[in-house]
């Protein structure tokens, strides 16, 4: 692609393999990069009903503007106190005690896989 040319707008679509997988994923088309921010309508019926087009029932629902982020691009944009802001907020704890947990379990697991053999 030239150095001119930026690349055209692409809307994500997120979607579920069929069978096991419960992971959604995003097909990135060649020459896009990653989505760093997704927006998503939640609903949620209210309990309430108006008539449909043809007289049937149809649920009211309510519905609400979220925003998800790639949290990778926050962790490169923000100061490390920040990103840990970032992480209390959602539920986790700071990187570098994560980072040290982390490498304390793979220790465990090297250390049980090890003395299997």
């Amino acid at each position: 692609m030239s150095k001119n040319k930026q690349p055209q707008n692409w809307i994500p679509e997120i979607v579920y393999e069929e069978g096991e997988g419960q992971l959604p994923f995003i097909h990135v088309p060649t020459g896009q990069d990653d989505p760093k921010l997704l927006f998503i309508l939640i609903s949620h019926q209210t309990g309430e009903f108006e008539p449909g087009s043809e007289g049937e029932d149809v649920p009211i629902l309510e519905m609400d503007l979220k925003q998800f982020v790639d949290i990778s691009a926050l962790k490169a944009g923000l100061t490390e106190q920040e990103y840990d802001k970032v992480r209390s907020v959602l539920g986790l704890e700071p990187l570098r005690q994560a980072v040290e947990k982390g490498k304390k379990i793979t220790q465990t697991i090297r250390e049980k896989v090890g003395s299997d053999e």
